[in-house]
C-alpha cells in the first residue's frame, strides 16, 4: 500500500448509522406498532366478514372492526414517537455537515460554501429525514402486509409477492443511474445560470463590441447541455413509474383475475377482501412514497452530500507505508500563454493574435501599447474572465479558467471599489484567515497607504467610499491585493490615479513580494523602465524584451516612449469620480466586494457584472460568481 485510501460516501453513511445503533433500535421499536396497524388493516376486516357478518354474527364483525380501529390508534401513537427518534438521527448529521462546511469553506472565503451553509445543509437535513421516514415506513408496512397475507391464506402471497418484489428490484436498479443523471442535470443547470449571470447584465456592451454571435454560440452550447441532461433524467424517470405500476398496481389486477382460482384453493371471501385491503391501503401507498421519495429526494441528497462532504482520505492502516515524495522539479511558469487568439466577434479583428508568453515566478512585466491594442483584454484572459478563441493559458501550471488558477492570481482594475466598513475589513477581505494588525500595518506602509490610514483614524476607522478620491480607493484595493495569497498580481492601470512617486512605491512593493509575479498595464514610461521585461502589444505585431532592447528594435515602442511625458514629482490624487454618471455606473461599491472563492478579484460590488471587453475607459472587468 502506498498511501491512504479515500472513504466513499456510502461507507461514511454506514459508519454514521452504526455509530447511532441505539437510536436505530429505538426507531425500529416504535415502528413495530406501525407493523401491527398494517397487519390489522387487512386481517381485521377479513375476520369481520368470515367470522361475523357472513355468518350472521354482526357483534363478532363489529368486534373485529373495533380491534382494527384500536390498531390504527396504536400505530398513530407509534408514528408520533418515531419523529422524536428521527430527530435524534437527523440533527447530528446536520451538525456534522455544518462543521464541515465551516472548516472547509467559510474560512477560505468561498461564497459557494456560504450557500452550502445556509441552503444545502438544510436541504440535506430535510431530505435525509424524509428518506428515513419513507424507507422505514415501507419496510415495516411491507412486513405487516406480507405477514397478514400469509396469516389469511398462503396462496395470496403467490399472487402479490412476485410482482411486488419485481417492482422493488426494478426501482432499486434505477437509483444509481438516476443519481448520476440528477447530478449531471444540476451541474448543467448551474453552468447555464452562471453563464447567463455574466452575459445578461452586459448585453449593451456585447452589442457594442459585435460579440453577439460569439456569446450566442456559447450560450447555445450550455442550453443544449442542460436539455440533454434533462432528457436523460426524464428517460430514467419513466422506469420509476413502471416500477410503481409493476409492484403496486399489478397485484390488484392479479388478485381480481385469480379470484376464481384462489376461491377454489380454499381462500375465503373475507381473505380475498383483506388481501385487496393490504394492497390498496398499505402496499401501494408505501411503494408510491418510496418511489417518489427515495427516487427524487434520494438522488438530490446524494448530490448535495457529495458537494458538502467530498471523499476524504481514510486513516492509513498499520501496514500503510507513506508515499515517497517526488523529486523536486522546476516550478511551473507563473503565467504562460500559448498561441492565444481572442476577438470580440467572428467578423472582428483579433485583439490578441497568436500570442506566446511565458513568465517564470518572480517576473515583473510591463504591458504597453496604443489604445485598443488589447492590454486589458490580456489581463482578463490571464484572469480567466475571458476565454480565448484559440490557444491555452496556465497560471502556476493550472489551466485557465479553473479554480486552482483563479486562486493563484489577483486582478486590480483601474476603477477600484471600496465597501462601507472598517479599513481593516477592506484590507483583509481577500484573506481566508484573520490578519494580524501588525501585518495590515506593514502592508499599508509597503504599498503607501499608511498616510491615508492615519488620516482616517487607523485600521478600525469606518470607511465612507464616497469620501475617498479615486487614487485613495486604488491604494485600498492595491493593499488588499498585496495582502492576498495569490502569487500573480495583474495591475490593469491600477495606479493611474496615483502620482508617480506613490505609483513607484506600490509597484516596487508588489515586485518585492516573496515568490510574487507582477504584470502591469503601464501608463507611464517609468513603469516600463522599472519592469524587468516589457510586452509591446499591437495585434499580431508584438514585441518583447527589456526597455533598452526595445528602444533599439521596436519603432512602436519608441513612439510610445516619445509620447509619454513625465508628470510632476508630486501630484495630489484626483478627486472622487462623480457618482451616477451618464451610463448609470457608480464609482463606489455597495455593501460588498466581488470575490467568491473561485475568482480572486480585488474590486467590484457583489453581483456586479461587466461585459468582457478591452477596458480602455477604465471600467471594471469581471463578475461576482
Amino acid at each position: 500500500m502506498t498511501g491512504a485510501r479515500r472513504t466513499t460516501l456510502p461507507a461514511r453513511g454506514l459508519r454514521f448509522l452504526l455509530a447511532r445503533r441505539r437510536v436505530l433500535l429505538r426507531l425500529a421499536t416504535w415502528s413495530v406498532l406501525e407493523t401491527g396497524q398494517t397487519f390489522l388493516i387487512g386481517y381485521g376486516p377479513a375476520r369481520a366478514l368470515d367470522a361475523g357478518f357472513l355468518l350472521g354474527r354482526p357483534d363478532t364483525g363489529l368486534a373485529w372492526l373495533a380491534v382494527t380501529g384500536l390498531g390504527v390508534l396504536l400505530g398513530a401513537y407509534g408514528t408520533a414517537r418515531v419523529y422524536t427518534a428521527v430527530a435524534e438521527l437527523v440533527e447530528p448529521l446536520r451538525d456534522r455537515l455544518v462543521e464541515r462546511v465551516v472548516s472547509r469553506g467559510v474560512r477560505t472565503g468561498d461564497a459557494g460554501s456560504l450557500s452550502g451553509l445556509t441552503q444545502q445543509v438544510e436541504i440535506a437535513r430535510d431530505t435525509f429525514a424524509g428518506l428515513v421516514m419513507v424507507s422505514r415506513s415501507f419496510v415495516f408496512t411491507a412486513a405487516g402486509a406480507l405477514a397478514g397475507l400469509f396469516a389469511l391464506a398462503p396462496p395470496l402471497l403467490l399472487v402479490v409477492g412476485p410482482p411486488l418484489a419485481a417492482g422493488v428490484a426494478l426501482f432499486a436498479a434505477t437509483l444509481r443511474p438516476l443519481a448520476r443523471r440528477q447530478e449531471a442535470f444540476l451541474v448543467a443547470d448551474e453552468a447555464l445560470a452562471g453563464h447567463l449571470g455574466t452575459v445578461c447584465p452586459g448585453l449593451r456592451d456585447i452589442t457594442a463590441t459585435g460579440a453577439e454571435a460569439h456569446l450566442s454560440a456559447a450560450t447555445g452550447e450550455r442550453v443544449e447541455a442542460e436539455l440533454r441532461a434533462a432528457r436523460a433524467l426524464a428517460h430514467w424517470g419513466v422506469l420509476r413509474v413502471a416500477s410503481l405500476a409493476l409492484g403496486g398496481q399489478l397485484p390488484i389486477v392479479l388478485l381480481l383475475a385469480a379470484a376464481p382460482w384462489l376461491l377454489a384453493q380454499g381462500v375465503t371471501t373475507g381473505a380475498l377482501v383483506g388481501a385487496l385491503a393490504y394492497v390498496t391501503q398499505s402496499l401501494l401507498p408505501a411503494l408510491r412514497n418510496l418511489v417518489h421519495g427515495l427516487g427524487a429526494s434520494g438522488s438530490r441528497l446524494t448530490v448535495v452530500l457529495r458537494r458538502l462532504a467530498p471523499a476524504e482520505p481514510e486513516a492509513p492502516t498499520g501496514n500503510a507505508v507513506p508515499a515517497r515524495p517526488e523529486p523536486t522539479a522546476e516550478p511551473p511558469p507563473a503565467l504562460a500563454l500559448s498561441a492565444v487568439t481572442f476577438a470580440y466577434g467572428p467578423a472582428s479583428t483579433p485583439v490578441v493574435d497568436h500570442l506566446d508568453l511565458t513568465l517564470p515566478p518572480g517576473s515583473h512585466l510591463a504591458v504597453v501599447g496604443p489604445s485598443g491594442a488589447g492590454k486589458s483584454t490580456l489581463t482578463a484572459l490571464a484572469a480567466g474572465l475571458l476565454t480565448p478563441d484559440r490557444g491555452t493559458i496556465t497560471v502556476g501550471g493550472h489551466p485557465v479558467p479553473g479554480p486552482e488558477a483563479a486562486a493563484a492570481r489577483v486582478l486590480i482594475p483601474q476603477e477600484a471599489y471600496v465597501f462601507t466598513g472598517t479599513l481593516a475589513e477592506n484590507l483583509a477581505y481577500l484573506r481566508p484567515d484573520p490578519v494580524p494588525e501588525e501585518e495590515l500595518l506593514a502592508a499599508a506602509e509597503a504599498v503607501g497607504l499608511a498616510p491615508l490610514a492615519d488620516r482616517l483614524g487607523g485600521l478600525g476607522a469606518r470607511v465612507d467610499p464616497a469620501a475617498l478620491s479615486a487614487g485613495e480607493r486604488q491604494l485600498v484595493a492595491l493593499t488588499r491585493a498585496y495582502l492576498s495569497y495569490a502569487p500573480l498580481a495583474l495591475l490593469d492601470e491600477a495606479t493611474c490615479h496615483l502620482d508617480a512617486e506613490t505609483e513607484e512605491r506600490a509597484e516596487r512593493a508588489f515586485a518585492a513580494r516573496p515568490g510574487g509575479t507582477l504584470v502591469v498595464v503601464a501608463h507611464r514610461i517609468s513603469s516600463a523602465r522599472r519592469a524587468g521585461r516589457v510586452l509591446v502589444m499591437d495585434g499580431r505585431n508584438t514585441a518583447y524584451g527589456g526597455h533598452e532592447e526595445l528602444m533599439r528594435s521596436s519603432a512602436l515602442y519608441r513612439d510610445l516612449v516619445g509620447s509619454w511625458t513625465p508628470g510632476p514629482a508630486r501630484r495630489r490624487s484626483e478627486p472622487a469620480l462623480t457618482l451616477g454618471d451618464a451610463d448609470r455606473v457608480d464609482a463606489v461599491a455597495g455593501p460588498g466586494l466581488a470575490g467568491d472563492g473561485r475568482h480572486v478579484v480585488a474590486h467590484g460590488p457583489v453581483g456586479q457584472v461587466q461585459a468582457p471587453g478591452d477596458l480602455r475607459d477604465g471600467g471594471s472587468l469581471g463578475r461576482e460568481g
